[in-house]
């Protein structure tokens, strides 16, 4: 393979950068065990360049330095991140692509004027996932019908018939997330505090 010397230049310089991060947390080989769950000698050996770098070791570690993977390995750099898609008119809506990969969930930037016209619902394979970033939306979905405020999120399988648009008469701002193989969204979120009751 034509990369492979590169990338074990970029493997063996691993152990160094997992040291110069502990170095500059002042964390001590001890301590990184107890955080990440990786025995001290395992970690010894991956920082002396005696244990091959896996993502199921790097993984835990980046996190408990709260650093990106990429600042372990030094990754080469990427292009530009950004992506810069011309808005497009959909049926009078204005859409912002915000994903470029080919299949897996498909995510938009949606700006809806208002209309006056009787709805009309379809249906499609996949699940979506709607969150309203300004306006208000008005979400038709099988036998509901309901008015959605900034902030508020809503998901369905798009079997179900359904329509989507300006609650009155100003337009809404949403993001849309589509799964046309019926993939969902997954929300992690730290666990809600109970208040001190006196």
């Amino acid at each position: 393979m034509e990369n492979a010397p590169a990338i074990e230049a970029v493997l063996a310089d691993v152990g160094s950068r997992l040291r110069r991060v502990r170095s500059e947390r002042n964390v001590t080989l001890t301590e990184l065990a107890a955080a990440t769950g990786i025995s001290k000698s395992t970690l010894s050996r991956l920082e002396a360049g005696q244990r091959r770098p896996s993502l199921e070791l790097l993984l835990p570690i980046a996190q408990a330095h709260q650093v990106p993977l990429d600042e372990l390995v030094g990754a080469p750099e990427v292009g530009d991140p950004r992506i810069r898609f011309t808005p497009e008119k959909r049926h009078g809506r204005t859409v912002f692509p915000l994903t470029r990969q080919p299949g897996g969930l498909q995510a938009w930037k949606v700006i809806i004027p208002p209309e006056h016209k009787e709805p009309e619902l379809r249906t499609h394979e996949g699940y979506e996932w709607l969150y309203v970033l300004s306006g208000e939306m008005r979400l038709i979905l099988a036998d509901h019908d309901i008015t959605m405020l900034p902030g508020e999120v809503a998901e369905f399988d798009t079997r179900l018939p359904h329509w989507f648009g300006p609650a009155g008469d100003e337009p809404v701002e949403i993001l849309s997330v589509l799964g046309k193989e019926g993939e969902r969204i997954h929300v992690r979120a730290a666990p809600r505090r109970k208040a001190n009751r006196s």
